[in-house]
């Protein structure tokens, strides 16, 4: 599972006009679903993400949580993410989770990252348009394999 955190003051998503998710300060976090991704991906990026120190202290230091500031989280679904371009010029999605499996695991982080600091997200497969304003900009991409270390067999 990937992620693209984006710290911003505030951020929203709307589907044919209508905003259906938004945040204040805190992060835009774009979730990419892959092939193979399971729930201890999610917990793992969940709570990576609660605790992740990008937020600045008094002294202009990042040293707070987006829990810390009281910030919230908008969760979009985002399966351009697990794009391949390896070959040729057009982009090779296949990494990506068919789309039950990646809506139940989307569904899964948005509602294990709520359980960590406020929540709201996107809605699974509609042709989203976000409206967001940059902090800093602070923009950190998270790969769950690479916190966890690779899977046992």
């Amino acid at each position: 599972m990937k992620v693209i955190l984006q710290r911003v003051l505030r951020a929203a998503v709307s589907v044919d006009g209508e905003i259906r998710g938004s945040c204040g300060k805190g992060f835009l976090v774009l979730v990419g679903v892959e092939r193979g991704d399971c729930e201890e991906d999610v917990r793992v990026l969940c709570e990576k993400i609660a605790a992740l120190r990008v937020f600045e202290d008094e002294n202009g230091k990042m040293n707070l949580s987006v829990r810390d500031v009281g910030g919230s989280v908008l969760s979009v679904s985002n399966f351009t993410l697990s794009a391949s371009c390896r070959r040729g010029n057009r982009p090779d999605f296949t990494a990506a989770a068919p789309p039950d499996e990646a809506e139940k695991l989307y569904d899964l982080f948005s509602e294990t990252l709520s359980e960590l600091v406020p929540t709201e997200k996107g809605v699974f497969g509609a042709d989203m348009k976000i409206d967001m304003i940059a902090d800093g900009p602070v923009t950190v991409p998270l790969d769950s394999e690479t916190l966890r270390g690779p899977r046992r067999k």
